[in-house]
């Protein structure tokens, strides 16, 4: 199993949330983040044309989801796809991490692994 965390941006999260639709992932996460990389933050235009960076974090969506294997891709495919604000995409558009999962358990249930996702 694989657990995959995409970091978007908030405006995306709707057009990321129906790709995964589209490619049958049927469960996620999603919370409301702050953070920054690259990005270094935004400009503000703080009168009269003068503007100044701001070195804040931003607000962003992080999508957290647990897969098999074998849907991996097709996943990350998906967020890629739906997460660039444009056809190249820009700074600011995201990250994916992804890392194994040893152990699922539902908390209902008790099942475990497959048969808890």
């Amino acid at each position: 199993m694989i657990k995959i965390e995409a970091i978007v941006r908030p405006d995306r999260i709707n057009v990321v949330i129906d790709a995964l639709d589209a490619v049958g992932c049927r469960g996620f996460t999603v919370h409301n983040v702050n953070g920054r990389g690259q990005q270094q933050g935004v400009e503000v235009f703080t009168g009269r044309g003068a503007k100044t960076a701001t070195r804040t974090s931003l607000p962003k969506a992080m999508i957290t989801i647990v897969v098999l294997e074998p849907d991996k891709e097709k996943i990350i495919e998906a967020i890629l796809d739906a997460a660039k604000s444009s056809e190249k995409g820009s700074i600011g558009d995201g990250k994916i991490f992804v890392s194994p999962v040893t152990d699922v358990v539902r908390v209902r249930t008790g099942e475990r692994n497959e048969a808890a996702l």
